[in-house]
C-alpha cells in the first residue's frame, strides 16, 4: 500500500466506497472506516497502521493546501 488509491482499494475489498465531495472529509471517513475494520479485526495490524499513515500524510497535505490557498 503506498498511496489514497491503494487505501480506497483495501475499503472497496469490504464494499465500502467513500464520496463524500471534498477530497479531507474522504480521507476523515476513510479513517473512520478503516477503525471499523480494525476495531472487528478484519484487517490486519499492519495494514491498518500503513492505511493511517497514509492517510495522516494525505490529510496534512490537503490542510496545508488550503492554508496557502487562504
Amino acid at each position: 500500500m503506498k498511496n489514497l488509491y491503494d487505501v480506497q482499494q483495501l475499503l472497496k475489498r469490504f464494499n465500502i466506497l467513500v464520496h463524500v465531495g471534498k477530497r479531507k472529509w474522504d480521507i476523515e471517513l476513510m479513517g473512520l472506516e478503516l477503525d471499523n475494520l480494525h476495531h472487528r479485526g478484519v484487517i490486519t495490524d499492519k495494514e491498518y497502521m500503513r492505511a493511517k499513515l497514509i492517510l495522516r500524510h494525505e490529510y496534512e497535505y490537503e490542510v496545508k493546501k488550503e492554508s496557502s490557498t487562504n
